[in-house]
């Protein structure tokens, strides 16, 4: 996904995941959930021809992005040019260090119609960052913003639910219906608000601890917590975490994840 009504001299990739954003009621929403102001220090992600871009940089005065399709630098920047000041990086979001754009803490506001194909990954690697973050705002595709969002017991969290809660205040803000884009895709896409928490109320010992517990209890979600966890913890180690080794991964909140994380970091 992108930003930007389809001109005739360019056409959607598959490769990119560009599908382009041209109903301007959506665009105006979207822009009035971000509420942009002159000094915000924004980052927006995969601009393509600039639906998001324009009316972010009349507010905003100055922008950066990054866009990996090198067919639409030169055109956005003939665009946002009479606009304010658009900082246009060429290259791959999955490698971007946000220290580039701010090295103050909680200062960057991160926002992007987002790729349906690289959206997980991509939010990972945010969050790894999110220190510097400040709050973003994403266009993605409606299945995944469900799975962001939802509650232990819910058929559908998982290790992106655990991850993304533990690091945000996730707010599911409206949904868009395939018409809003061009070429429209087959799936609904909705935006989410992502704001880091700080502190989280919540917080493990480990990080990268925490990501591999997480991960491989849910790397096999149907079984029991002791069947799941065996190469990393035992009963006894489950037990004392205070959690039901019969329980299943999806019956666990974030903070049962944490106790265990913590029960297996070195002494």
């Amino acid at each position: 996904m992108n930003g930007g009504s389809p001109s005739a001299g360019h056409r959607a990739r598959k490769r990119f995941g560009q599908n382009f954003l041209h109903d301007q009621r959506v665009v105006a929403r979207i822009v009035r959930a971000i509420a942009p102001r002159a000094g915000d220090r924004l980052l927006e992600i995969g601009p393509g021809q600039g639906a998001l871009t324009l009316p972010l940089l009349r507010e905003a005065g100055r922008l950066h992005a990054i866009e990996m399709d090198r067919d639409l630098i030169a055109p956005l920047l003939a665009r946002a040019a009479p606009v304010g000041e658009l900082d246009l990086h060429q290259g791959d979001a999955l490698d971007a260090d946000l220290r580039a754009f701010s090295d103050e803490p909680a200062s960057l506001r991160v926002v992007g119609n987002l790729p349906y194909n690289i959206s997980t990954p991509l939010i990972f690697h945010l969050l790894s960052q999110c220190a510097l973050i400040r709050d973003m705002h994403f266009m993605l595709q409606r299945e995944l913003v469900d799975r962001m969002a939802a509650a232990p017991g819910s058929r559908v969290y998982g290790r992106l639910s655990v991850m993304v809660q533990y690091h945000c205040q996730v707010d599911r803000l409206f949904t868009v219906p395939p018409a809003a884009f061009r070429p429209a895709p087959k799936v609904e896409s909705a935006i989410v608000r992502l704001t880091p928490l700080r502190p989280p109320p919540v917080q493990t010992v480990d990080p990268a601890v925490f990501g591999r517990v997480v991960a491989t209890a849910f790397g096999q979600r149907r079984k029991m917590l002791r069947r799941s966890l065996s190469g990393l913890l035992d009963e006894t180690m489950i037990q004392s975490a205070g959690v039901d080794p019969g329980a299943r991964p999806e019956q666990l909140d974030v903070a049962a994840f944490v106790r265990l994380a913590d029960t297996l970091r070195p002494a």
